[in-house]
């Protein structure tokens, strides 16, 4: 009898952890599972800022935005950043070993544009080139030399292109601009964000040599392509299409960092000169990026800046809402504006400038095509180093109006890339000088450089004789 007991007691005791054990294993399992169905649809996670809601008006609404981390409140007369608040910026050619832009795309985008083909998405695009629909015209049109033409510069970061869209709503006199996104991705969700703006007239084009739709032939990469560090003694003789023509650092030509200055000087090239909206144009075009943040008074300061210009300094080039400096006193620089000779790598943020200084710039469309910088900020500096008559020279707000939150991508390299951390910077910084927004009038006054500007070596990318004749292709003059 006493033998039964213990056999049953054995065996309640090894029931019960046997029970235990399938419980733990299922419990384990599912975490795994959840976690992986997290990583394949991200959009079912609390970690992708970019997922889109059903409604248009939703889609501007669902910028998350985080408290402040900081401990310390800001000064209000001085607010500290470190360069771009992004950190700072890398103009050399990227260690193809780092981590890439590419990699921070949109899992939910990269399954989008998967189920579209390749002949898909060249007609669309083609479609989308040729109607060149201003939706909204209805609401804030026509047009005129008085509106403001702002050009966006899109590749596929959404969550980025979300802030920026939702800075611009903010704005006052937006409903008084034409916005036009030029993309390199074709891709439904960013589509549909740029198209449920409802505050100004709204107009995309789309770049039509991009890796999208050039994934194996130039100027995408093809199989027949020199590797980049292949070395040039041995390529020679091989049959590498691009054997005689490395950079002048000796690499080889890598797609993907060239497409950015053959974006930029298409999409240039298409608002001055192909676009039916704007090839007759005269007023202001401002260029912005898919990771800019804008301030509410920023094209009231870029009017007052205009004006300054054309009443007192005409020999300004271009008008520069953003900056690189480290310090940011709006009680003292909010209404400030200083002019001095530009320089590509702290005056390239919020650029402004008319048809008059495009026509400088594209008569000298054979240096900037040439010269071996994948930086387009770069080659225009060279261009006005080198072959205009007078240098360009720029009148930059000291008290910037946009600002820089990109901390991953071709010239930014973090290893968190939370594009909320460095929105919670900006949001403090605009809130500390809410009182010195909107001012009435500027103080402009001249600055002198301290030492006579030299550009250095370029930072290659660039030596592929393949880019330079389709550089020059795009461009239009006269």
């Amino acid at each position: 009898m006493r033998i039964r007991k213990l056999s049953c007691l054995k065996f309640t005791i090894l029931t019960g952890f046997a029970i235990f054990i399938v419980i733990n294993i299922k419990s384990v399992g599912e975490d795994e599972q959840n976690l992986q169905a997290e990583e394949e649809h991200p959009e079912n996670g609390k970690r992708n800022i970019a997922n889109l809601r059903t409604k248009d008006t939703d889609i501007l609404e669902s910028v998350p935005v985080q408290s402040s981390q900081s401990k310390e409140k800001p000064d209000p007369a001085e607010s500290e950043a470190a360069d771009s608040l992004a950190g700072e910026r890398i103009n050399e050619l990227p260690n193809p070993l780092s981590s890439r832009e590419d990699s921070q795309v949109n899992q939910s985008q990269d399954k989008q544009k998967s189920q579209l083909s390749l002949k898909d998405i060249l007609e669309k695009l083609k479609e989308a080139n040729k109607a060149q629909i201003i939706h909204n015209e209805s609401l804030f049109g026509p047009i005129t030399n008085d509106t403001i033409v702002i050009v966006v510069q899109v590749h596929d970061r959404i969550k980025y292109l979300r802030h920026l869209i939702k800075s611009l709503s903010l704005a006052a006199g937006i409903d008084q601009t034409l916005l036009i996104f030029s993309h390199d991705v074709w891709d439904e969700q960013l589509n549909n964000l740029v198209r449920s703006i409802d505050f100004a007239q709204v107009l995309q084009i789309f770049y039509p040599f991009s890796l999208q739709t050039h994934t194996n032939t130039f100027p995408g990469e093809s199989s027949r392509d020199c590797p980049r560090d292949a070395k040039v003694h041995r390529v020679i003789s091989s049959k590498c299409t691009n054997s005689a023509w490395p950079d002048i650092h000796g690499h080889y030509r890598e797609a993907k960092f060239t497409q950015t200055k053959h974006h930029w000087w298409w999409k240039a090239n298409q608002v001055f000169s192909s676009l039916r909206a704007t090839k007759d144009f005269t007023g202001l075009f401002l260029f912005l990026e898919e990771d800019h943040y804008v301030s509410e008074d920023f094209l009231h300061v870029l009017k007052l800046m205009s004006l300054e210009k054309k009443k007192s300094f005409p020999e300004v080039d271009i008008l520069s809402l953003g900056t690189y400096l480290k310090k940011f006193n709006f009680r003292a620089n909010g209404k400030q504006a200083e002019i001095t000779e530009w320089i590509s790598a702290k005056h390239n943020m919020g650029m402004a400038f008319t048809r008059v200084e495009w026509m400088k710039m594209v008569s000298c469309s054979e240096l900037f095509c040439k010269y071996d910088d994948y930086n387009w900020d770069w080659s225009l500096q060279h261009v006005s180093l080198n072959c205009m008559k007078e240098k360009l020279q720029v009148m930059m707000m000291k008290g910037p109006r946009v600002f820089h939150i990109g901390e991953c991508g071709v010239h930014h390299k973090k290893s968190d890339c939370d594009s909320n951390l460095v929105m919670d910077k900006v949001k403090n910084i605009l809130k500390t000088a809410n009182t010195f927004l909107f001012p009435a009038k500027l103080s402009v006054g001249r600055m002198g450089l301290k030492k006579k500007v030299k550009l250095k070596k370029g930072n290659g990318g660039w030596g592929d004789k393949r880019d330079h004749d389709m550089c020059r292709n795009m461009t239009s003059v006269g």
